[in-house]
């Protein structure tokens, strides 16, 4: 096409939309021909996909129900006081802000404006389980404020709550951060409640991976130990990409709301908030239940399948969706497996693992996770089988005839497989 100042629009949007469109067709069909191993991500229901993207994408809602910086909010208003009750609900907390653009940016702007210096900050080590956002060197949590970090065993690469305690009463924090993006085992928030109280100190619940398991009934809650906690929209919980949640009790709401608006964001996106509406709904039936248990049943099945090939499983094994696979035995690393994995229309994520000798580019574990594909309908035996092949991949050396065996599992299984099984919605 010649840009000669003489173009129609109309040609210039036509060109757009093929190209545009042609890669949504061949997303989709990577989706569709792949498996997703992946424990941060999922598949939302086609009723969430239908408001995300809706009419609300074009209001500007600045601000929150009954007090906008502009004006044609009345239905803005009452759809996101739907969204709050919903998620009042759905975890059993006394506050809800449901405008955070993601966890991440939900986590940085609560310590913008609950953490001042001096204050400092408790969370666990990022090779350990953490997540980048809780102090990470990197991040700009970790360049704005004071931290001491916590960690796992050498002996069972779980949390000693004897060494959490004495790390807080050394350096007495204001808030103690729990949960991360890769730690495979359930943390005792009552546990944790009592350290903070002791050092008078919050108790914030960093719940991304987990919150399905926690709306679906299938794990502890961290209500009512917990002060703050947040969570992203998907992973566990089936939701939008794009979204973060923050739940609280009554006497930090408004700290809370205004940690994110004017604190750090502009006006929400209305439409994200109407997905996540629906998202809160979904989370309430009897069909998230089964499907969070079968979540749990999988990631069993998965754990089951790599210990019967021989593989080696940080903490040996796993409580929730995800599991963490230790490769420094076998003599690799995780972006070698991932390659491999992935010439098997299989995708996964390489992961530090505690006590890793190698950089995060090469890592000395892989990352895998039971969610998405419990979506899409595969069964727990299936789950076995697919563990088994996994484990022979990672212990024969990445050796091509078991690479070929697990691609020709994953042809025969994903033929005609959705990506929603509509089994889960009611």
């Amino acid at each position: 096409m010649n840009y000669n100042g003489n173009v129609k629009m109309s040609d210039v949007t036509m060109a757009v939309d093929i190209e545009v469109s042609n890669l949504v067709r061949l997303e989709k069909q990577r989706q569709l021909s792949q498996i997703s191993l992946v424990a941060s991500e999922n598949y939302s229901s086609p009723e969430i996909r239908r408001f995300e993207g809706s009419i609300f994408a074009d209001k500007n809602a600045e601000g929150y129900p009954g007090n906008r910086c502009v004006s044609g909010c009345e239905y803005a208003d009452q759809l996101e006081n739907l969204a709050i009750e919903r998620a009042k609900s759905a975890f059993g907390c006394e506050h809800a802000n449901v405008q955070a653009m993601s966890a991440t940016v939900a986590n940085f702007a609560i310590m913008n404006e609950l953490f001042q210096p001096p204050n400092g900050l408790m969370a666990m080590r990022l090779q350990d389980g953490g997540h980048l956002s809780h102090g990470a060197t990197f991040h700009a949590s970790g360049r704005n404020f004071r931290w001491s970090f916590y960690g796992v065993s050498e002996t069972d690469e779980q949390l000693d709550y004897d060494e959490v305690r004495s790390i807080a009463l050394e350096n007495r924090p204001a808030v103690i951060i729990c949960g991360g993006s890769s730690y495979p085992r359930l943390i005792d928030y009552e546990k944790m409640h009592q350290i903070a109280r002791e050092i008078d100190a919050l108790l914030w619940v960093d719940l991304a991976h987990t919150a399905g398991l926690v709306a679906g009934r299938v794990i502890p809650s961290p209500f009512p130990h917990a002060d703050i906690v947040t969570t992203s929209t998907h992973k566990t919980l089936r939701g939008p990409r794009g979204g973060g949640l923050i739940l609280c009790n009554e006497r930090l709401a408004k700290q809370i709301d205004r940690a994110i608006f004017p604190g750090l964001q502009g006006a929400p996106k209305m439409d994200l908030i109407a997905a996540r509406a629906v998202l809160l709904a979904e989370v309430q039936t009897d069909q998230f239940q089964e499907y969070s248990r079968d979540v749990l049943r999988n990631a069993k099945a998965l754990e089951r399948g790599l210990l019967c090939a021989g593989a080696t499983l940080v903490s040996g094994g796993t409580s929730s969706h995800l599991l963490l696979i230790n490769l420094l035995r076998c003599g690799t690393t995780g972006n070698e497996i991932e390659k491999s994995l992935l010439e098997a229309q299989v995708v996964t994520n390489k992961n530090p693992i505690p006590f890793d000798t190698l950089p995060p580019s090469k890592a000395g574990g892989l990352r895998i996770g039971s969610a998405a594909l419990t979506t899409r309908g595969l069964a727990e035996e299936q789950f076995v089988e697919l563990g088994v092949m996994i484990g022979n991949v990672v212990m024969s050396d990445r050796n091509h005839n078991r690479v070929a065996d697990l691609r020709s599992f994953v042809n025969q299984n994903t033929r005609g497989l959705p990506l929603f099984n509509r089994k889960w919605v009611a």
